[in-house]
């Protein structure tokens, strides 16, 4: 598993990156391994708000759709339009293929870093 240092991360497994006043959102190393092979994507709208703790759109893969949750409030400026035909580059390179990115952002759930969240995965494959 791949847990980069530059990331900030939440414990519903979705990856944070700020760059400056805009805010990226991934699926982690983690969550791609436990859905296995995805087949299709649903994110939201440019323009549309999303709300921290509340689910932005979900991933269907051979075992099961799973919801994707925001980590944080505010209104979405730009989605990966690539992953919409392509979603099997979020099991390739889950932290090149970002989902979406968040402008005006609000509210942020509690994040944790690399190494704590490497834990909770642990813990979580232990449970």
């Amino acid at each position: 598993m791949n847990y980069p240092e530059t990331l900030r991360y939440s414990k519903s497994h979705e990856w944070v990156k700020n760059e400056g006043e805009i805010t990226v959102i991934g699926l982690t190393d983690f969550a791609q391994s436990e859905l296995g092979d995805l087949v299709f994507v649903n994110l939201p709208e440019v323009d549309d708000t999303v709300t921290a703790g509340e689910a932005l759109g979900d991933v269907e893969s051979v075992k099961a759709v799973s919801d994707i949750f925001s980590p944080v409030s505010g209104t979405v400026c730009e989605i990966n339009e690539e992953l919409l035909d392509h979603p099997e580059l979020i099991n390739e390179a889950p932290y090149d293929a970002w989902l979406i990115k968040v402008k005006d952002v609000t509210d942020e759930e509690e994040l944790i870093g690399a190494a704590e969240y490497e834990a909770h995965c642990q813990a979580e494959s232990n449970g």
